[in-house]
């Protein structure tokens, strides 16, 4: 049961992947919507792990099919590692190096933030 939990997720996330990146195109060299995408994604697993899913009474598929399916499909390193190639082939070395770095240590940041959201919203209740 859980797979179908998961996949059904894993299909929302995708889905509004999809919606971010058309609605949000740009014709900018750097690939700034995965970028925040998977900032956002860091920043949401982060937070719903530890606060979220510790607060309210979820059971443990839709906590899965949440986490694993619906923000692993949302957030992308697939996508990074692509783009980041297609700059290095296009002599554009410095944003693949930077995007490279904003994208691990901005994730790091975001899941901590995310983290440290969690344990003041846990405060304050």
């Amino acid at each position: 049961m859980v797979y179908m939990y998961v996949g059904i997720a894993g299909a929302l996330g995708a889905i509004s992947r999809y919606f971010i990146g058309i609605t949000f195109m740009t014709n900018s060299v750097f690939p700034w919507t995965t970028l925040i995408v998977n900032l956002v994604g860091s920043y949401l697993l982060a937070w719903l792990t530890t606060s979220l899913f510790n607060r309210i009474s979820v059971s443990p598929i839709i906590a899965t099919a949440i986490s694993t399916g619906y923000v692993g499909s949302f957030t992308t390193f697939s996508t990074l590692s692509v783009e980041t190639i297609e700059l290095f082939e296009n002599k554009h070395y410095l944003l693949g190096v930077l995007y490279i770095l904003v994208s691990i240590i901005g994730g790091l940041v975001m899941s901590r933030l995310g983290f440290k959201g969690s344990k003041e919203v846990d405060s304050t209740c």
